[in-house]
């Protein structure tokens, strides 16, 4: 059921999950719908290097990747409400975690195994499923990323129907989001400290 209210909002909605959760894709639609920018990370890191996401990790490492990845976002949160994508790890370093926790409100997009892995097949530009079989990798980083994800202020699922619904799904959890209750940037950090 598409959603009729109104929402208007001061902070920047940040989609944060795994790759092929859905983020850039309802992200740019969930923008039009709240009349907000869209905004992706990483192409902000590609626009700001100069080199792809890839090249970044062969030649800078992880590390180094999630240095750019933690200034850039730390930038975006400081412009206009707008809905951010968020790259698949930056919610899981702690730093960056508290930044979004402090300047947006922060949204999983929550996709099951099958459904990650279905979609990212179709791209090859995804650098940490490079070194082995992507649904095992996928797996691990379900195991490991899940609970911090969890940490973020709404949970939608993500699943394969129209984009449209998709984002129906995030306004109405947006409409009903209780601000009584916001973690602290304390309470953000104590899982998965870096």
């Amino acid at each position: 059921m598409k959603s009729t209210g109104q929402v208007k909002t001061d902070r920047t909605i940040a989609l944060v999950g795994l790759m092929g959760a859905g983020k850039s894709a309802i992200g740019r639609r969930l923008g039009i719908r709240l009349g907000l920018g869209f905004t992706d990370a990483d192409t902000e890191i590609e626009r700001s290097a100069g080199k792809t996401i890839s090249n970044i990790f062969e030649f800078e490492g992880e590390k180094g990747f999630r240095r750019r990845e933690r200034r850039i976002i730390k930038d975006l949160l400081d412009r206009p409400a707008h809905v951010l994508a968020t790259g698949g790890g930056a919610f899981i370093d702690v730093k960056t975690r508290s930044v979004i926790r402090q300047k947006a409100l922060s949204v999983w997009l929550k996709a099951d195994l099958k459904t990650l892995h279905r979609r990212v097949v179709r791209r090859a530009n995804r650098p940490l499923l490079l070194e082995g079989n992507p649904k095992e990798i996928l797996a691990a980083l379900i195991d490991e990323r899940y609970p911090i994800y969890g940490l973020a202020d709404l949970v939608i699922e993500s699943v394969d129907c129209p984009h449209e619904v998709m984002v129906d799904r995030v306004v109405d959890a947006i409409m009903n989001y209780d601000r009584s209750y916001e973690r602290t940037a304390d309470e953000c950090g104590k899982v998965g400290e870096n």
